[in-house]
């Protein structure tokens, strides 16, 4: 059995390190792995990205429907970045910025609070929305 756990949590690292994407959640695992012809469970695909997220390969964000994860390395590689939700198509984006970088900081030291990047989502509606172009 020990080697059946192995398998899959080689096959879900395996994916985290080679997707495309900035984040993914433990269903589009789910469906990639089952397209390739793998046998992997929701359940089991949450427990391995929990152990990931424990040993620091993965780092997990929290989402309103949920949680995405991303895969950050052995060597942590993984920079502060933000997110921004449309209210309108649903599509979130991942955004690296130097301007946004210090909006943590100044809350902080004007504020006294800390902000936790992994936890915080910027709403609003993306171009295409506001363009009336968005097909959702």
């Amino acid at each position: 059995m020990a080697d059946y756990k192995t398998k899959q949590r080689e096959l879900i690292l395996e994916y985290m390190k080679n997707c495309p994407l900035p984040h993914v959640t433990a269903g589009d695992i789910v469906l990639h792995l089952k397209s390739e012809g793998a046998s992997v469970g929701l359940a089991t695909v949450y427990r391995q990205l929990d152990r990931m997220v424990e040993s620091g390969l993965v780092r997990r964000f929290q989402m309103d429907g949920g949680a995405c994860y991303q895969y950050v390395g052995e060597n942590h590689e993984c920079h502060e970045h933000f997110h921004l939700k449309c209210l309108s198509c649903g599509e979130l984006f991942h955004v690296d910025c130097d301007f946004l970088s210090t909006i943590a900081p100044h809350i902080l030291e004007h504020h006294g609070f800390e902000v936790d990047n992994s936890r915080t989502v910027m709403y609003g509606l993306c171009g295409e929305c506001r363009e009336g172009g968005c097909s959702m």
